[in-house]
């Protein structure tokens, strides 16, 4: 009887244990918020001969409104004026530089069944302006885009000697010599990637501003040489370019359509149709870092420029 004095207790105590585990409702965890961050901004530079120097005018305006690439995309001409910045060079130095700059500084003819220029002055050139860093030393991530003659494959140079990358990516069939690297010939890289926003993508970039300085295909300027240059490498880059754009946050269109594929002389009104072309998106892409740096999972890209 003692026994079952003391047993009556404890097994009550314990009965009442049993039905407060059973009723409580079982603890939630509340999921941790996206630690806020600074997005990695991208800028993908299409190319377009002398059309290039508008990439220097949307950096000049990019950079004067706090917003600063961490990585440098570049194809053909966005890949010569990419390397620039990309090395370090302020978008006033590169203007300087394109303002003096010369056929001549870039020019060396040779007689040769697949092209006329050489590509080896282009090569020095950019070299020498990068302050003969490779690419890996760049304080920039940079990656310029060409096309392997022999498959017709993208290759994304994104480490080794800048200047032989730039002269790879720059090298437009029948015009330049193709590079050759590591037993390997390239020609331009707008062939496959006319303006590379997937390569800056697959970089890690969480906002992607594009340049497109490519013009339209004009049947009524394909009279000449160059104008049959113009003509041809527009309609070969079209599909390409419009594929590419759709993966673009932003889309930044200069209008250079009537400046020529080797009109150098009129790198300052090229620059300022960058510049101009730049301001009407800056506010746009201003909005969209604020609105990643307060939730990047929830981050939505803005809507991209009709094309």
């Amino acid at each position: 009887m003692k026994l079952l004095h003391y047993l009556i207790p404890s097994l009550f105590v314990l009965a009442l244990t049993g039905c407060d585990s059973a009723t409580k409702t079982p603890a939630t965890t509340t999921p941790t918020p996206a630690k806020a961050r600074e997005p990695v901004i991208a800028i993908a530079l299409g190319g377009g001969g002398a059309k290039g120097f508008a990439h220097i005018g949307v950096l000049k305006v990019l950079e004067s409104h706090g917003i600063k690439p961490k990585i440098v995309t570049g194809t053909s001409a966005g890949s010569f004026v990419g390397s620039l910045y990309a090395s370090g060079k302020t978008p006033y130095q590169m203007q300087q530089l394109a303002l003096n700059f010369k056929e001549s500084d870039i020019r060396d003819l040779t007689l040769n069944s697949q092209g006329i220029i050489q590509g080896q002055k282009l090569q020095d050139f950019v070299n020498k302006n990068v302050g003969n860093k490779s690419i890996e030393q760049f304080p920039k991530r940079f990656a310029a885009v060409a096309t392997r003659l022999d498959n017709g494959s993208k290759t994304e140079f994104n480490r080794g000697n800048a200047g032989q990358a730039v002269r790879a990516s720059c090298s437009i069939p029948n015009v330049f010599v193709p590079a050759t690297i590591a037993g390997v010939k390239y020609v331009d890289g707008g062939l496959v990637s006319p303006i590379p926003v997937k390569t800056a993508r697959d970089m890690g970039a969480d906002i992607v501003i594009a340049v497109d300085i490519s013009a339209r295909p004009d049947g009524s300027k394909a009279v000449s040489m160059f104008g049959l240059l113009d003509q041809t490498i527009n309609i070969m880059g079209q599909q390409s370019i419009n594929e590419e754009l759709k993966n673009a946050n932003f889309v930044i269109q200069p209008k250079v359509g009537h400046i020529g594929t080797l009109d150098l002389k009129s790198s300052n009104a090229t620059i300022l149709e960058g510049e101009k072309a730049a301001q009407l998106k800056v506010n746009s892409i201003i909005k969209a870092i604020d609105n990643f740096k307060q939730s990047p999972a929830a981050f939505k890209p803005a809507p991209k420029a009709k094309i």
